[in-house]
């Protein structure tokens, strides 16, 4: 009650710009020591700001009902997380490898506020807070070497990226002052923007080595696979594991739709595109038959689980990424050619049967209804240009200008809509600054090197997919591929020998590269 109390009125809205400071400042200080002590502060004040605003929802009642059995869960689950920060002070290289095991994992969870429930990504939570402790531990006790020390050199483009993000996340916060739905603001600013930044900081502090960027790929490929077999069983049984809204869905359609793990087909979509992406990196970087075959055969189990989520969004976004792929592996010029052959083989193939497509349903039915939303977003924005109507408002703004009856999604499912109806003309220009930014860092001299390519690819495609559906700041996988992206932009680029492999100079490097 004292919790409650001390964070009604304006004291949140003070944590929430407080919090994003934090975690700005452990995002641009030089200072190992600085970043540690914004780091510990980030910890603490996230959950405080989230307890105060569940404190009264129903799944604290447990809590309300038996304190002493809900303190001492809450002292097992510090205690896991103080030994796995133990581990991962001994072996560093577990750090990275966690993340990627835990990046597609949600549980369901009320979170209170304006959000009856989420899919909330508990296992990434818990490895962030691991690698958090184990940094700060590190730092302010000053007995770990590696820990301490500064991060890797980066690029300059790299460095602008870093002051856009932070400059993004503390806006976002300011501008949930005067949101109209700044629970939504609260909420995405304690389950996204701060523990992934956590998240991106200490990413960028590991040194990827060939042999770790490899391992990981191989990490989220063994991953892909499983959740396309899972996709496979539901398609073979007609039953859907997590999401009965789905179900209901797929009822009402003559197709099928799988989600596998994931709670929205256009999410587990995406997820397999991205890792088709860059496996498609080592199938054009790869020499040895031996790892082409096997990559052959893993794209096409992705395949498979990516045509049977029927999103075409992912679909798109997959294109978009090999396109990209081509252009750093090849010359522009035919990467361009080849695309148009498949644009119009597509154009061609809607002309011939729009009904496959849905087209028949005209362009609203065919997208769910998105460009309703995109124009209201628009509209919106024509209202607020300048601010916006504050943070995490779209849906609230949305359903009290422009709601349709029996319209159920209200989301824009196109971030750069969302950023300016939300946060106006301000929002939208630090939002298309982190973009250039991460373009520049990602692309500039990454063609002579197969990780960065992957990476590069796989964000292209990844922003592509935010245009037709949502969920930029907001995934994690978007911070993870950025921080391998700044990691990586301070390596020179691979020295080119003649008559000699990068295998050779470099063992462990994703794949050879014959010269």
């Amino acid at each position: 009650m004292l919790l409650y109390g001390a964070l009604s009125g304006p004291l949140p809205k003070l944590g929430v710009v407080a919090v994003a400071v934090l975690a700005a400042v452990v995002m641009l200080h030089p200072r190992a020591r600085v970043q540690a002590l914004a780091m510990l502060g980030a910890l603490v004040l996230a959950p405080v700001l989230l307890l105060g605003d569940i404190w009264h929802s129903s799944q604290l009642s447990i809590v309300h009902r038996h304190p002493a059995v809900a303190a001492v869960g809450a002292v097992v689950a510090l205690v896991a997380v103080v030994v796995a920060a133990l581990v991962v002070r001994r072996r560093p290289v577990l750090l990275p490898c966690a993340v990627i095991l835990a990046l597609p994992f949600r549980i369901p969870i009320q979170a209170g506020g304006a959000t009856a429930s989420a899919n909330l990504l508990v296992p990434l939570y818990f490895v962030v807070a691991a690698g958090a402790l184990a940094f700060i531990g590190g730092t302010l006790r000053g007995t770990s070497p590696a820990e301490a020390a500064s991060a890797p050199p980066r690029s300059e483009p790299a460095r602008w990226l870093e002051r856009g993000l932070a400059a993004y996340v503390v806006l976002y916060a300011v501008q949930a002052a005067y949101s109209s739905n700044f629970e939504k603001a609260l909420e995405q600013m304690v389950f996204f923007y701060v523990p992934f930044a956590l998240a991106f900081c200490l990413l960028r502090r590991i040194d990827w080595t060939p042999r770790l960027a490899r391992g990981c790929l191989a990490l989220l490929a063994g991953l892909a696979v499983l959740f396309a077999l899972v996709g496979f069983v539901e398609y073979a049984t007609k039953s859907i594991f997590l999401n009965p809204k789905l179900l209901a869905a797929n009822q009402d359609h003559a197709y099928f739709t799988v989600n596998s793990v994931f709670f929205d087909p256009n999410i587990f979509g995406r997820f397999l595109a991205l890792v088709m992406i860059m496996l498609g990196a080592v199938l054009l970087y790869a020499r040895r038959q031996r790892t082409q075959l096997v990559t052959l055969a893993v794209l096409a189990i992705l395949w498979g689980g990516l045509v049977l989520t029927l999103s075409r969004s992912s679909l798109g976004a997959l294109l978009i990424g090999l396109g990209t792929l081509a252009a750093l592996r090849w010359r522009v010029g035919r990467a361009v050619f080849v695309a148009a052959g498949v644009v119009a083989l597509a154009v061609a193939a809607v002309a011939i049967s729009p009904t496959t497509f849905g087209l028949n349903q005209g362009l609203n039915g065919a997208s769910n209804g998105r460009p309703d939303l995109v124009s209201g977003g628009i509209d919106l924005f024509g209202d607020r240009p300048l601010w916006g109507f504050g943070s995490g408002s779209f849906e609230t703004e949305y359903g009290a200008h422009h709601r349709q009856p029996g319209q159920t999604t209200i989301a824009s499912h196109t971030i750069p809509i969302t950023v300016a109806a939300e946060q106006g003309l301000i929002g939208e220009l630090v939002y298309l600054a982190v973009v250039a930014a991460a373009l520049v860092t990602l692309l500039e001299r990454s063609r002579a090197d197969p990780a960065r390519v992957a990476v590069a690819a796989a964000f292209v495609a990844l922003l592509f997919h935010t245009l037709l559906y949502a969920d930029f700041l907001e995934d994690p996988i978007t911070w993870t591929l950025l921080a391998i992206g700044v990691a990586l932009s301070g390596r020179p680029p691979p020295a080119l020998e003649t008559g000699t492999t990068s295998e050779q100079r470099h063992p462990g490097r994703l794949e050879t590269i014959r010269t």
